[in-house]
């Protein structure tokens, strides 16, 4: 029996390969994860921000008045 060469695809390329995939070629979706102490890890030495002082700023800074955009 013949082996079937498999290759990895992104979202993008599953969602437009569906055809190909339906009429039996064969593909490996990989998702990529990245671990809970990898992230903690890499925010370790972040500063702690303020919740009230980020949201202060943001509001002063963007308009996020939904009614008050030109559609």
């Amino acid at each position: 029996m013949a082996e079937h060469a498999h290759r990895e695809i992104t979202r993008r390329e599953l969602r437009n390969l569906s055809g190909a995939i339906m009429r039996g070629d064969s593909f490996i979706w990989r998702r990529t994860f990245v671990l809970r102490a990898e992230v903690m890890a890499a925010f370790a030495t972040a500063p702690v921000l303020d919740a009230e002082t980020f949201r202060r700023d943001l509001d002063s800074t963007v308009d996020q008045d939904p009614f008050s955009r030109e559609w």
